[in-house]
């Protein structure tokens, strides 16, 4: 990919090694060091950024425990960032379950004992007055896309306060690493309205504000006053909401999303993930999406985010809407959702189920119906766990499922593993190794009859990245559902069981660049087709192939 082939700046010495994105270390030349002044602060050796990756990686295998591994990550990535993207890019599979899920979990919790280098921008509510202020430096000139949390929702460990700023950067970390957006264009940011986590509030360490969460009025204020402010400052920007509570995450992406170009990860791009898994899995089992019958465990903005995609897809082949939702079996904390279900959302009302559409049934309870079942009453075709509750999909429901189906397609989703519903291994006992099978977190390869088995990793890693790359080379005005369908499509036409039934659903991590780029010109098409896209054509297919930024060093030169 094209590179720019000199980089001017003004900074120089102690100012020059401390900046992250400019920082070359032992690599800088003997004419750059003459000309930023920086002899006598290296050592005389010039290195390279190959001998730099060398040496990373053999400090970072020397570490025990993985969440001292993510530390080293998060320092390194505040040390220089070319070095830390070069190092995650040339060992993608063993780097990602650090910098991402499931150890990024373990990061939030502790983010407070870890924190001293500051990256991105915390807007607590008490400075709501001063946000525009706070956005308005030179520094975020260049902003294109911003990832946001509010804390409440992290992953499945629920609310982490100011620890939560650890998915931003870890999200963004991703848009870098697994489709080349240029790092100076990414801010993290995190709106820092409280926490109802006790444990954080009585840390003596905790680096967020100190107060209960805000709610009501006085939030959905703050989130206005941010989002205003965002697009006064950069009116064409990316925003991806990220880990907000159930309620909030829906409610604000539908407030805002025709307001500003945006998209909610857990609701769209979990959607989009799962619909191209399970768009695979069909070439597996040989059941035709349209004939799927799914039963989704967890009905938050999750849940509905994947019924929703996937009732479409359906509906792309030649179902009515009535007749796709009516292949859902969603169940929550009340069991399975029924048309009389209390305080249910207009996006969950749509799947209920009819109590008439019920009769005969066997229950266990009459009062409650359970996962198990409607497992044993509808049959599903596909299990997809999306609840944070650890084994829920246990040996009984499993063995029930495979009684009805040839090939189970079973996707516990939930991160990081801890959260599970279900592990590669066990369901592959249960199932007589007949099981197809996704899982949020990575899990690799499992030993099954003594054969190796590959689980592929349905995470939405495979999706957001490429996504944000398609909208802000179009600089599209809006995130449509048909860009998110396009993604979803798109990565479902690379994964390897399309054309080998032996192969694993999802493409290796090695070739993930090779597939944002795909999912990325599939978005960018959708958006142009849709009127959408302010860039497209030759301009579109010139900006994703010279606009991509590689980890490498270029000249320097110093401005006067």
């Amino acid at each position: 990919m094209a590179q720019d082939k000199t980089i001017y700046t003004s900074l120089t010495g102690f100012g020059l090694l401390n900046s992250p994105l400019l920082n070359k270390g032992t690599a800088f030349t003997e004419a750059e060091r003459d000309e930023f002044f920086l002899h006598g602060l290296l050592p005389p050796q010039i290195g390279t950024l190959d001998q730099q990756v060398e040496r990373r990686i053999k400090a970072f295998r020397a570490l025990g425990s993985n969440l001292e591994k993510y530390v080293f990550m998060r320092d390194l990535q505040d040390h220089s960032e070319t070095i830390f993207y070069a190092l995650v890019s040339r060992h993608i599979e063993e780097m990602l379950p650090i910098v991402y899920t499931p150890t990024v979990g373990e990061g939030c919790q502790r983010f407070s004992e870890h924190y001293h280098t500051p990256r991105g921008v915390y807007l607590s509510y008490p400075n709501k007055h001063r946000i525009a202020q706070i956005l308005s430096h030179p520094r975020y000139d260049h902003i294109r896309c911003i990832v946001v949390s509010d804390g409440e929702r992290i992953l499945g460990l629920g609310d982490q306060g100011a620890g939560g700023m650890g998915i931003p950067i870890g999200k963004l970390a991703l848009y870098t690493a697994l489709a080349g957006i240029h790092p100076m264009w990414c801010l993290p940011v995190f709106l820092d309205v409280g926490t109802d986590n006790q444990d954080r509030l009585d840390n003596p360490l905790y680096i967020g504000w100190k107060n209960r969460r805000i709610r009501g009025k006085e939030y959905d204020e703050f989130v206005e006053e941010f989002v205003r402010a965002v697009r006064r400052r950069w009116p064409h920007v990316l925003l991806q909401w990220e880990d907000f509570a159930g309620a909030n995450a829906s409610r604000l992406l539908e407030r805002y999303r025709t307001t500003v170009c945006s998209f909610n990860d857990d609701i769209q791009g979990t959607a989009a993930v799962s619909t191209a898994t399970i768009l695979a899995s069909s070439s597996l089992t040989g059941i035709p999406l349209r004939d799927q019958r799914v039963a989704i465990f967890g009905f938050g903005s999750a849940g509905t985010g994947i019924a929703q995609l996937l009732a479409k897809a359906m509906q792309d082949q030649g179902l009515s809407q009535a007749e796709a939702r009516s292949r859902f079996f969603p169940v929550d904390i009340g069991g399975l959702v029924l048309e009389d279900t209390p305080s249910l959302r207009d996006d969950q009302k749509v799947f209920a189920q009819s109590r008439s559409a019920l009769a005969g049934w066997q229950l266990n309870d009459s009062g409650f119906i359970s996962l198990e079942d409607v497992v044993r009453n509808a049959k599903p075709t596909v299990l997809i766990g999306v609840s944070g509750q650890f084994g829920a999909f246990n040996e009984t429901i499993v063995r029930e499922m495979a009684r009805h189906v040839a090939r189970p397609a079973i996707f516990p989703l939930s991160n990081p593993t801890s959260r599970a519903e279900a592990t590669p291994l066990d369901l592959l006992h249960w199932t007589e190794g007949r099981a197809i099978i996704g899982t949020g977190s990575p899990w690799g390869t499992v030993e099954y009859n003594g054969g190796p088995y590959r689980v592929a990793q349905t995470n939405n890693s495979y999706i957001f990245p490429g996504l944000a790359l398609g909208i802000i080379m179009s600089r599209a005005k809006q995130v449509s559902d048909g860009m998110i369908m396009a993604s979803a499509k798109a990565l479902a036409s690379v994964t390897p069981s399309c054309s080998d039934q032996s192969a694993c659903l999802l493409p290796e991590m090695s070739r993930i660049r090779e597939v944002s780029t795909t999912i990325a010109h599939a978005v960018g098409m959708q958006a142009s087709q849709e009127g959408l896209a302010a860039v497209k054509g030759d301009a579109f297919e010139k900006a994703l192939r010279e606009q991509v930024w590689e980890p490498l060093y270029v000249p320097y030169r110093r401005r006067k």
